[in-house]
């Protein structure tokens, strides 16, 4: 399992987390896209958009690897923001994915505002710490 370094482990001052820290013996937890309904927590929607911003900022348009990223956020936008590149196999660590970003604008303009780069801060301790 692929581990992207300088990835954010979480949302700063949550417990929603965006990576995982070692592969499951069982295999990978399979990616189902999820619907998000109108009535989700502001803290989940908050996590989405996080999420979201953590991989624009670390992969823009260009295809990446599931690798440690966390199946359930992956869920949350797989489909829509998050697209499989080629047949989507929901439990590869090796799957390549891609954002979208005409989709990820429309679905969350915040993140693309003049103002948006102060939206997110991540902070050294938010980072996935190498452990070899």
């Amino acid at each position: 399992m692929l581990k992207h370094r300088g990835f954010p482990g979480r949302l700063p001052s949550t417990d929603h987390q965006f990576t995982i820290r070692r592969a499951s013996p069982k295999g990978a937890t399979k990616l189902v896209a999820r619907e998000r309904y109108r009535d989700r927590s502001a803290g989940d929607r908050r996590a989405d958009a996080g999420f979201l911003a953590a991989l624009i900022e670390h992969f823009g348009d260009e295809p990446f690897e599931r690798g440690n990223l966390d199946a359930g956020r992956l869920s949350w936008l797989l489909g829509r923001e998050v697209l499989p590149v080629g047949k989507l196999d929901p439990t590869s660590y090796e799957q390549l994915l891609r954002v979208d970003l005409k989709r990820a604008e429309a679905n969350f303009p915040e993140l693309f505002a003049p103002e948006a780069s102060e939206t997110f801060r991540w902070d050294d301790e938010d980072f996935e710490e190498e452990d070899e």
